[in-house]
């Protein structure tokens, strides 16, 4: 394991093979989300539907999630974590290839719902596992790292995926996707080891009195309420934003993935410095809350594409003897999607740590990160059907408006309360 200090560099992390195989998890994770959300979009197309069914893309996602999260931060609590690793891979194949035969709206919204465990095996049992063999001095260092990878994965997923998608049909797409994951799953299997992290007692794992008594704490309610408020917001836009590019201005899936880029290519070039400022600056709850409003203000951005659509003109690029149209809406999506990664870098790698340090606090991180995603769950369950809706019946302004107008306040909320009763103290913590 790497023992180094929070200010080390970020490429020093990759010469440890089981950070290594961790980070492999997430690129597999991260690649498959994002080149699904665009493939998601063209469903809308092929399927013409509706802004409150393609909401339920979103919600079928997370429901599963939502019901799954507590007795799966449980289990990683006292079982041997590599095999949730493994076994969250493999069903992800299976995820691929459900995909690739989908031929209705229902069989879309179905495999959404098995995507949504194998990528919740995934997030959760890898995150655990990087907080726990990580050292307390280089915490920040290993999560912002980690999430830097899924980051830059994502951002390959958006470009690469989205070229695929655009090039070839579906099923080249998934198989590409089901040999990056069985290459992750073959680096787990080789290089991690067995039973990482250790394993607690079953009396003192996740479960509903550890979740009762980490919700006493008020930063823990502060930490969740913010969760909560801002997935409406946050889902509006992960799943809206690519549907609204390509049945509203007609974008076809590689320029889509190049607007998705702009947000994961800010997001991939600072979080990993982000996490160590937060190591060394400390105050976190100051990052979440700068964060979440250059999020919120990304999100109100969106719905000027219409306006650019209009009166920007387009651009036609040509390259390799071909050519490809750029609206005038694509340099607004763009520039969006690049505030909302600036603003998530600021704001993911103090969240995560907050969570793990109040885990730290009862010994169950695995149960905090599982608050920390339920949380998530929540408003990720009702926000796109709530958004799809709201757009629906008015307007596009509304609906982005009225999912930052969510992120803002749970801004405001969270900082109000977590000034009341900060995280402990690690060290303080650390000697009781």
């Amino acid at each position: 394991m790497v023992a180094e200090s929070s200010s080390g560099s970020s490429l020093r992390l990759f010469g440890d093979r089981e950070f290594l195989a961790l980070a492999g998890t997430a690129f597999a994770r991260s690649q498959a989300y994002s080149t699904i959300l665009i493939a998601l979009a063209l469903y809308a197309e092929m399927f013409h539907t509706s802004s409150t069914v393609e909401g339920l893309f979103g919600t079928a996602f997370a429901v599963v999630q939502l019901l799954i999260v507590l007795p799966l931060g449980r289990y990683i609590d006292i079982q041997d974590s590599k095999r949730f690793l493994l076994a969250g891979l493999l069903l992800n194949v299976l995820v691929f290839v459900g995909f690739a035969f989908v031929e209705t709206v229902e069989h879309v919204i179905l495999i959404r719902a098995l995507q949504g465990l194998s990528a919740s095996m995934l997030w959760l049992t890898g995150t655990t596992v990087v907080g726990e063999i990580s050292d307390e001095g280089s915490r920040g260092l290993w999560i912002g790292t980690y999430n830097q990878v899924g980051a830059f994965s994502s951002l390959f997923g958006d470009i690469f995926g989205g070229l695929l998608l655009y090039l070839y049909d579906f099923s080249l797409t998934y198989a590409v996707l089901s040999a990056i994951t069985l290459g992750a799953f073959v680096a787990v299997f080789f290089f991690l080891r067995d039973n990482p992290g250790g394993r607690k007692d079953p009396e003192v794992a996740t479960g509903v009195e550890t979740i009762r008594t980490l919700l006493e704490r008020t930063a823990i309610r502060a930490l969740v309420f913010f969760r909560v408020a801002f997935s409406v917001g946050k889902m509006a836009v992960i799943i809206f934003l690519p549907i609204y590019a390509r049945t509203e201005f007609g974008i076809n899936p590689f320029v889509i993935g190049g607007i998705m880029a702009g947000g994961k290519l800010t997001k991939s070039l600072t979080q990993g410095k982000v996490g160590d400022w937060t190591d060394r600056v400390g105050n976190k709850y100051q990052f979440i809350l700068a964060g979440a409003l250059v999020y919120a203000i990304g999100t109100a951005l969106i719905p000027f594409a219409g306006v650019a659509h209009q009166y920007v003109p387009g651009t036609t690029i040509r390259a390799f003897g071909g050519s490809m149209e750029l609206p005038g809406a694509f340099f607004v999506l763009f520039a969006a999607y690049a505030v909302l990664g600036i603003g998530d870098s600021l704001r993911l790698p103090a969240s995560m740590a907050l969570f793990v340090e109040e885990g730290e606090h009862f010994d169950a991180v695995a149960s905090s990160l599982s608050l920390r995603s339920i949380a998530w769950k929540v408003g990720q369950v009702g926000g796109p059907v709530l958004i799809g809706a709201i757009w629906d019946a008015t307007t596009v302004w509304v609906a982005f408006w009225s999912a930052a107008a969510f992120i803002v306040v749970s801004s405001v909320v969270f900082a109000s309360l977590f000034s009341i009763d900060p995280a402990p103290d690690v060290d303080a913590v650390a000697g009781d």
